[in-house]
């Protein structure tokens, strides 16, 4: 896996930490820590796959 993907996953964990903290102090804060969550967890998977399609000869993500 490359390294954004790996940096995209634990931004990701660590977001969805901060938001059941957030939620369980009763703040509303946590609604921005799960929708970076969910940024983070798109930007993974993107980053995985288009590692994925470069090792397997294909130039882009889209096609």
């Amino acid at each position: 896996m490359p390294r954004l993907a790996l940096y995209a996953l634990a931004v990701c964990l660590l977001s969805v930490a901060a938001a059941v903290v957030s939620f369980v102090q009763g703040s509303w804060l946590g609604v921005v820590w799960v929708l970076l969550a969910g940024l983070s967890s798109n930007m993974t998977w993107y980053y995985a796959r288009r590692a994925r399609m470069t090792r397997a000869g294909r130039g882009s993500v889209t096609k």
